[in-house]
This record gives structure tokens, sequence and C-alpha cells, in this order.
């Protein structure tokens, strides 16, 4: 094992239907701290059930998941700890829409950190500034672009102060014009040295950004690599395949 990991997986595996359906079919893998891993491959491939596998939004048939030196895969462990520290951005926004976008962000370190709700509404200025929002505090998600509404779902997951952040096809959603604005902040994430792990369709982000691409079919890693290797030299003939149909 790498000591170095933020998250080691080890023989990770869901099955479905009695083993029927083998969503990810023994995943192992070492993630460490400031890297970014991006995760590509076709629909149905099992890249989403992995990731939510990584903090047990989806509960693994078997399989480890040493997250900060924890299996939090095991029964004992008390995961609402470390999914905490592990920020997560899903296709759809998941907003509140009964509340503001600054009462957004504040819920959760207020709710599940004690933080007092002055040092809670500062911590979601700070983070709006970030992503360029600040003017949009007092509005309520209906009156905002898809764009917008990602922007302040990531926003939202800064907000506890995480360890790693996890992106489950954060753009896919939203109209061509308005991914450039949430591929933005999280370029910015990455230049700060945010762990992230990220299942995207966007090509020209894993190039640009990523520490590594992995290629995922048929609940496997079936290659991994770093970007410039990656796309200029795929070894195997699915990935070959897969590479050929999609724009780069």
């Amino acid at each position: 094992m790498d000591n170095d990991a933020l998250i080691q997986v080890r023989g990770l595996k869901k099955y479905y239907n009695d083993g029927a359906v083998k969503a990810i079919d023994g995943v192992d893998i070492d993630i460490r701290k400031g890297e970014v891993v991006v995760i590509i491959g076709p629909s149905g491939c099992g890249k989403s059930t992995f990731l939510k596998s990584l903090n047990l939004l989806e509960l693994p048939t078997e399989g480890k998941i040493i997250f900060e030196g924890e299996d939090i895969n095991d029964s004992k462990v008390n995961v609402n700890i470390h999914r905490q520290k592990m920020g997560m951005v899903f296709q759809h926004f998941n907003l509140f829409p009964h509340m503001t976008v600054l009462g957004n962000i504040m819920l959760a370190p207020v709710k599940l950190k004690g933080i007092s709700k002055e040092e809670g509404r500062k911590k979601a200025m700070e983070l709006l500034r970030m992503v360029h929002l600040e003017d949009k505090a007092e509005e309520y998600p209906a009156m905002l672009s898809g764009g917008q509404k990602q922007r302040i779902a990531i926003a939202r997951a800064l907000a506890m102060d995480p360890d790693v952040m996890l992106f489950d096809e954060p753009t896919s959603a939203l109209d061509p014009e308005m991914v450039g604005e949430v591929l933005d902040i999280m370029k910015e994430l990455a230049r700060e040295g945010m762990t992230m792990i990220v299942v995207t369709h966007e090509m020209g982000f894993a190039k640009e950004v990523g520490s590594r691409v992995i290629f995922f079919d048929s609940g496997q890693i079936r290659e991994e690599n770093s970007p410039a290797e990656f796309f200029a030299h795929p070894k195997d003939p699915r990935l070959q395949e897969f590479l050929s149909k999609v724009l780069i």
C-alpha cells in the first residue's frame, strides 16, 4: 500500500441482483493528497457507482476503502464523521429550494460542526466570492441559472473544509455555454491543491487539469496514466475504441 495515500481502495466490488450485475468488479487504487484523478468511460461502466462508494452512498458488496488510515467500510466505523471530510458535488445540484443561497451554504457547518451563525455567514460569503457569486447571497435557487446553481453546490461542499472533493459528472446537466464557468472553478480548486476525484465526459478538463486519467469499463479499471500518455498512446483496445468516438 502507498503510505502517502489519502484514499486506498482494495478489492472493491458492488454487485446487484445476487451478482448478476457487477457494477464494480474488483477495483484497487490509491489516491494521494493533492492529486486530481479524472475518471472517464462509457455510460453504465460503473464510474459513478465507484465514486458514490467512496463515501458509502453506495454500500460495497465487499472490499476496503481506507480513508485517512481508517477502513470506512467497516461496520464499526462512524461513516458520518468521514463524510464530513469528503465534499461531494452531484450531476444535479440538490440545493434546498426554500433556503437562500447563503442559507444553503451555511446549513451544514452550523448544524454539523456547531459553528456560530455569524461565523457560518462569514465563511459562506468568502466561498461565494471564490465562486464569483457574492451578489446572489440572498437569492433563492429558482432564480439562478444551472451553472450558478452548480457553483453554489461547489461552495456548499467546500463549506465543510473537506480533505477531498468528489465530483460526479458536475457539468453533464448544464447547457454547453454554462459548462466553462463550472470547470473554471474546479481548475481554481486544483491549482490551490485540493484533492479531487472527478467523473466527467469533459476530455479537455482531463487533459489540462488531471494528475492521472483512469478509464473505467465493465466495472473495472482498464487503463490509467498521465494525461499526456493516456490520450496520446492508449494501450487498451477498449480505450482506443472509446477515444476514437469522443471529441478531445
